[in-house]
């Protein structure tokens, strides 16, 4: 009688894992009423990448339901999309988490930069060693409206590279809240320039790139910022790097990281004369050990760049944890501060580094 009742039992755990009936409602944000049209989407996480379960549209109320079967195996939480307005909206349900009233806000999306989306911090992290530049650049976008701006003609950020990198560069970009995605960097038509098509969404985005170039120290690295309203340029240099120029002022010290120095460089357009050379190390950064998130040191999902990686617990993708700072320098850089480390020099990359593998809504995931 035991045996049976615990093969029942098994049973019965068995069809509930396989199973993920999920409902709930689809609300506007920026008008306030449930959202009837919008298409949402079940994805189950898998080894091989987040596998295609169901979509379906909401009703007239807002409301959608997934029935469909998801098969046993799965690790992770589930992942849920909800698309409206040409944008994708993520949900993630951790395991058991409830999977019935789950609630998924939209917003209308605009092509015009209104006045509630700024960038509130420009950061870039300068390496000069062994002939080489390594840069990791860090835009940072503060959308405190009810309405996500997305333009993909003209693309909601756009930069220009020295021409010595020949427009060699990894980008990944974060929505609030989301993973990192790999996304292109589109060719505006102009020399050098260069966009990126991200919807900016309510809260708190990010687009993170690295590049190189041939450099020599000591010597002048130069740029221009065409990012609309983008602030003053954040310069972090390593232990054993110093730099001077017209308007570059020194704002202090990195917490837990030895010797590294923040600059502040005013204008769209610096020229800096960079002197040593050098790699930022981060103290502890390989014990795998993230700290809370008011503390210098945090632990994001991200994949591995600039050689240093830790444990990470996300299962969408297989993504190494990499280091980010989150340094405060007279309160400028307070929140958000986050600096990627390089994974290799992508002008000893063959073929254009721009281009990633097609991935099944890889685009979605943002």
């Amino acid at each position: 009688m035991r045996l049976t009742t615990c093969a029942i039992f098994t049973f019965t755990l068995t069809a509930l894992s396989a199973h993920a009936a999920v409902d709930g409602i689809v609300t506007n944000g920026t008008t306030g009423k449930p959202q009837s049209g919008a298409t949402v989407t079940l994805f189950q996480p898998t080894q091989q990448g987040p596998q295609f379960i169901e979509s379906v549209k909401t009703d007239a109320a807002g409301k959608f339901a997934i029935t469909k079967e998801v098969p046993a195996g799965g690790a992770g939480p589930l992942l849920l999309q909800a698309a409206y307005g040409g944008v994708q909206y993520n949900k993630t349900l951790p395991p058991g988490s409830p999977t019935t009233g789950v609630e998924i806000p939209v917003y209308e999306s605009s092509k015009v930069q209104g006045p509630d989306v700024k960038i509130s911090q420009h950061v870039m992290l300068i390496e000069p060693t062994g002939g080489t530049m390594n840069i990791a650049e860090s835009y940072i976008f503060e959308n405190t409206g009810k309405t996500a701006w997305n333009n993909p003609e003209s693309g909601t950020l756009q930069f220009t590279l020295p021409a010595a990198a020949e427009g060699k560069i990894e980008i990944n970009v974060l929505a609030p809240g989301g993973l990192p995605i790999r996304r292109a960097a589109d060719p505006t038509g102009k020399p050098n320039t260069f966009k990126v098509d991200f919807p900016i969404k309510p809260g708190q985005s990010e687009v993170r790139m690295e590049w190189s170039m041939p450099f020599t120290s000591p010597g002048t690295f130069t740029g221009t910022v065409i990012a609309k309203g983008s602030p003053d340029l954040k310069l972090l240099a390593p232990a054993g790097v110093t730099l001077k120029g017209e308007g570059v002022t020194t704002l202090g010290q990195v917490p837990d990281m030895p010797g590294a120095t923040i600059y502040g460089v005013p204008g769209t357009k610096y020229s800096v004369d960079v002197d040593g050379s050098g790699t930022l190390k981060p103290a502890a950064a390989d014990s795998g050990d993230s700290g809370d998130n008011g503390s210098p040191k945090v632990s994001m999902n991200m994949p591995r760049l600039f050689g240093l990686s830790v444990a990470t617990g996300e299962p969408l993708e297989p993504l190494n944890a990499v280091k980010w700072l989150l340094a405060s320098v007279f309160g400028m850089l307070a929140v958000g501060f986050t600096l990627l480390y390089r994974k290799g020099n992508p002008i000893g990359r063959k073929g254009n580094p721009n281009r990633t593998p097609d991935k099944t809504n890889e685009r979605d995931r943002s």
